[in-house]
C-alpha cells in the first residue's frame, strides 16, 4: 500500500490563507451568516485548525480584522493638499481591497455585534481621528478647532463609507469620488 504523498506543511501560510478567506467571507455575509466550517471549506482545511490557531470564530474575527491605516505619511503635506491627499488613499482603499479590507469586515460587523463596533470606534480613534487632529494642530489650529474639524472629516468618510461600502450601494466613477471627496474634505480644512 503506497502512501500518497504529503503536502508539505507551512503552518504561517495556512494561517494566512484562512485569515484571507475569513476576511472574505465576513465581509460578504457578515459575522452572524459566517461559521467555522465555511471558512474551513473556502481554505481546504479542517475546521479543527481553526480552532488551534485562532480558539474559534470568536479569535478568527478578531484575527481577520486586524489592519493599520498608517495615515502619517499620507498627512504630512501642506495644508491645501490634505483633501486631494486623504481622497487618493480612501478612494484607493475602497477600490483596492474591496471584499478583502479588514476594515470594511469590522464595519459591516459593527452592526451585529458590540464588541466589533467598539473594535471599530477604538480603531477610528486611534488610526485615523488622532493622526487628523495632530495634523490640523500643526496646520495651526487650537486643540478644540482641530478636533472638530477632525471629527467632521471622520464623520464624513465614515458616512460615505457606511452608504457605499456596508450598504453595498455602487461606489461609482473612482475618479470622480476621489475628486469630489478631496474637494469636500478640504472645504471641512478650511472653512471660517
Amino acid at each position: 500500500m503506497t502512501r500518497a504523498a504529503a503536502r508539505p506543511r507551512n503552518a504561517q501560510a495556512t494561517r494566512q490563507a484562512i485569515l484571507d478567506q475569513a476576511r472574505r467571507l465576513f465581509a460578504q455575509n457578515g459575522y452572524a451568516a459566517t461559521t467555522v466550517k465555511a471558512v474551513a471549506e473556502a481554505t481546504a482545511v479542517s475546521p479543527n485548525l481553526i480552532t488551534r490557531y485562532f480558539g474559534g470564530k470568536e479569535g478568527l474575527f478578531l484575527a481577520s480584522t486586524q489592519t493599520e491605516l498608517h495615515l502619517d505619511p499620507v498627512i504630512s503635506g501642506p495644508r491645501d493638499s490634505l483633501g486631494a491627499q486623504l481622497a487618493a488613499g480612501i478612494v484607493h482603499r475602497w477600490f483596492g481591497m474591496d471584499g478583502e479590507d479588514p476594515l470594511l469586515v469590522l464595519q459591516r460587523a459593527a452592526g451585529e455585534r458590540p464588541e466589533a463596533a467598539e473594535a471599530l470606534a477604538h480603531f477610528l480613534d486611534v488610526q485615523s481621528l488622532q493622526p487628523l487632529v495632530r495634523c490640523l494642530r500643526d496646520y495651526g489650529f487650537s486643540e478644540t478647532e482641530a478636533w472638530s474639524r477632525a471629527s467632521a472629516i471622520d464623520a464624513l468618510v465614515l458616512g460615505v463609507s457606511t452608504r457605499r461600502r456596508v450598504l453595498r450601494t455602487d461606489l461609482g466613477d473612482p475618479d470622480a469620488l476621489r475628486t469630489w471627496f478631496a474637494t469636500t474634505i478640504q472645504r471641512l480644512v478650511d472653512a471660517p
